[in-house]
């Protein structure tokens, strides 16, 4: 069994009274996960709507609980920092990370960047040798899958396109990814919705038809890495 944890950061809803309001990056990691439901029923399933429910921002406070000692924490410092432990326990329990965003002026949702502000944490995440020199960072967790899904209203931020140094969100979640323990990453992508316009339409039918079909895909992978192990136990 692996557990799937599925993060939607857009404002807005799924579904609307009006379809023209739809989240299109909510409908497309919507199609991801349906289909691993579909084919891994038994999975564990957890979901966080940051765009709706925004973690905390962290604050001063917040950073002088993390560098107190566990042992020396007051039941203040614990409860500012229970959300943070819940979150990073919701990454550590994943096998398979979903991030669905839109590009808000040419990056991530502040409610996004939240959410990894709570996780990306020293001694929980990541520690911090400087004995390693130039790189003491280090992550703490791996092994996890990263599934990237995006839409925007222009078009054009993949590398050699017309605004490669326009777009800051699928790079800022691939830097940050290696702190939620991510080994291998996927991204769909959506664009032209300010255009609204035939290739909207296309863009969007491909990044659903590529989100089901990347399900399905590593859905199987995982259900047979499942059965080899079930036979090795034997």
């Amino acid at each position: 069994m692996s557990t799937l944890l599925h993060v939607d950061s857009s404002v807005r809803a799924a579904t609307n009274p009006n379809p023209d309001h739809d989240s299109i990056s909510k409908n497309i990691a919507r199609r991801f996960v349906d289909t691993w439901k579909q084919n891994r029923p038994e999975d564990e399933y957890i979901y966080r709507d940051v765009g709706v429910n925004p973690p905390d921002f962290i604050t001063q406070d917040w950073i002088g609980a993390v560098f107190t000692p566990e042992e020396n924490r007051t039941p203040a410092q614990e409860e500012r920092l229970a959300l943070s432990d819940t979150l990073i326990a919701e990454v550590s329990a994943a096998d398979v990370i979903v991030i669905s965003s839109p590009m808000y002026n040419y990056g991530m949702p502040a409610q996004l960047k939240a959410w990894f502000d709570q996780i990306v944490r020293i001694n929980k995440t990541f520690d911090f040798d400087l004995a390693r020199g130039d790189f003491p960072l280090q992550p703490l967790l791996s092994g996890k899958t990263l599934i990237i899904v995006t839409s925007s209203g222009e078009f054009g931020f993949e590398k050699g396109g017309i605004r490669e140094d326009s777009g800051h969100l699928a790079p800022h979640l691939r830097t940050l990814s290696k702190y939620l323990g991510v080994d291998t990453t996927y991204e769909i992508a959506a664009e032209y919705q300010e255009f609204g316009d035939e290739r909207h339409r296309l863009s969007v039918a491909k990044a659903k038809a590529r989100a089901e079909s990347l399900a399905s895909e590593l859905s199987s992978s995982a259900s047979a890495q499942s059965s080899e192990n079930e036979v090795a136990n034997v």
